[in-house]
């Protein structure tokens, strides 16, 4: 590949490998002023090594990079910020303690004699969150307190906030709403008209067509092909990327409703639950819509125990009294589990294996009457779902902190598939996937419908929902605005009853 004359950042025969993994050969690269250049492919094709690499947080095994023109090696992330590459990264990076401005600032903290410059700080951080469309979010907040949605618009602020010449998104718009990914899109596009260059990766192919200006697949750690993205049809990008046909798009089948695997009664949690109802049958998939902050993660969490609930009832498989539920482990021993929205901090053990993330919850399986663990056992199942679900590692015991952002979650997913628990609850199943593997995905879910399991579905992604779900039950500020039922929907009518509760509150 032959740099162009207004090229701004370009690698040449780039390698990478960790152990006997080759993740990256041979890879030909270029970032030009002022253009948005996507980079797509499945998980583990190398997109996020590349990225990591541009931005000095991983140093090639082979091949050079120039920046301008002249010879770039970023000792790390700050050597490379300093000349002007920064990267917002898939997996959060924020520290928990400190607060919304001192996370935005942090590389630059203002100050006056020694101390830190308050005012200043907040005049920083209010202007940075403007640009997200976070102008509410107090910047004295703690980070914990955050949403992951609400977090990863912080980490996209903290990178706009600065001045850089290559800004590198990785997955940006995973967590986040329609109108937040407007206000990220509107910023993209101020940054390319200033002359950035923006290297964009996302699974959202329908993002790449709308704002992208050249497209880069990966696969399997090579480049396979660099298009324009007008002259490049999706159904081709998506050939390229899996190396295979994926045949007609996913249709949900009908399966019979039976009878009421969850029930959730007057379930409060203050501030964000304020009084939620629903009714989950076997063989059903209901969605949960609504936007952040409508209080869908917060539902889940204390219909599974992870937080205290102030008030409820919680019913399972059509039982007369409550369960009792005052932990997710009470909840997985009463056939209800929980896939996290953030696999990273709630829902991996990111030092140990894949094996033993895999299998964690259903131990008993594999122990031998003396209650010693059958070690084959419990790799030969982790092994079918590594198989099954097509987790890229190197074997069952690489430790899962390795793996890609798209695989760890497929990790999440074989554990609770191996556990076999009857009422399932997706939060953001397919953040972070790739279209082949959310493919498979969502064929997973519907054959788990079609063996009477009860699903419950919280998604971000609209046509998600409409793809999945025989019910969408749409939240506004805490409560279940509407639910609606297959063929009876409209995406407007999704979208005025999650809004409902926010125009009611003003009214």
């Amino acid at each position: 590949m032959t740099p162009s004359p207004d090229c701004v950042l370009a690698a040449t025969g780039l390698g990478k490998s960790y152990g006997p993994v080759r993740v990256l050969s041979d890879v030909d690269f270029d970032l030009r002023r002022g253009e948005v250049h996507a980079l797509v492919g499945e998980n583990g094709a190398g997109k996020s090594t590349l990225c990591r690499i541009l931005a000095g947080l991983t140093p090639p095994d082979a091949g050079t990079l120039t920046l301008h023109g002249r010879p770039y090696r970023p000792r790390d992330r700050r050597d490379a910020a300093q000349h002007g590459v920064r990267m917002v990264l898939q997996e959060l990076n924020l520290i928990g303690n400190l607060t919304v401005a001192e996370s935005l600032c942090l590389e630059d903290l203002p100050h006056r004699w020694g101390w830190i410059d308050r005012a200043e700080l907040a005049r920083r951080a209010r202007a940075a969150l403007a640009r997200v469309g976070l102008s509410d979010l107090d910047p004295a907040r703690p980070v914990r307190e955050l949403g992951v949605g609400r977090q990863q618009l912080v980490e996209i602020a903290a990178g706009l906030a600065r001045r850089c010449d290559v800004l590198i998104l990785d997955e940006p718009t995973a967590a986040l709403t329609g109108a937040e990914t407007e206000h990220l899109f509107a910023q993209i596009a101020a940054l390319r008209a200033a002359g950035t260059a923006v290297l964009y990766i996302s699974h959202r192919l329908e993002e790449i067509r709308r704002i992208a200006d050249r497209v880069t697949v990966l696969r399997d750690g090579r480049r396979v092909a660099t298009r324009p993205a007008a002259e490049f049809p999706l159904d081709e990008i998506v050939r390229l990327m899996v190396g295979r046909e994926l045949g007609h798009a996913f249709a949900r089948r009908p399966h019979p409703r039976g009878p009421v695997a969850l029930e959730v009664r007057g379930l409060r949690r203050a501030p964000a639950v304020r009084d939620v109802n629903l009714t989950l049958h076997r063989g059903e998939i209901l969605g949960l819509a609504g936007l952040m902050g409508s209080g869908r993660t917060e539902t889940v969490r204390a219909i599974v125990g992870a937080d205290r609930p102030d008030a409820g009832e919680i019913r399972l498989h059509g039982a007369r009294t409550p369960a009792r539920i005052r932990s997710p482990r009470d909840a997985v021993r009463q056939g209800l589990a929980l896939l996290t929205e953030n696999r990273k901090e709630q829902g991996l053990l990111l030092s140990l294996p894949v094996r033993a993330n895999i299998t964690l919850p259903a131990l008993r399986r594999f122990a031998s009457p003396a209650g010693w663990l059958r070690r084959h056992a419990e790799a030969d199942a982790a092994g079918r779902w590594i198989q099954t679900l097509r987790i890229r590692c190197r074997d069952a015991e690489q430790r899962v902190a390795d793996l890609s952002g798209g695989n760890q979650q497929k990790v999440v997913i074989a554990r609770w598939l191996l556990r076999d628990c009857d009422v399932l609850i997706f939060d953001e199943p397919t953040r972070g996937i790739d279209v082949g593997a959310r493919f498979e995905i969502y064929q997973w879910l519907d054959e788990l419908a079609g063996r009477g399991k009860a699903l419950l579905v919280v998604s971000s992604d609209l046509p998600e929902l409409l793809a999945l779900c025989d019910r969408i039950a749409v939240m506004s500020a805490g409560r279940i605005a509407a639910t609606f039922a297959r063929g009876e929907w409209r995406e407007d009518q999704i979208m005025a009853a999650a809004l409902s509760g926010y125009l009611a509150a003003r009214a």
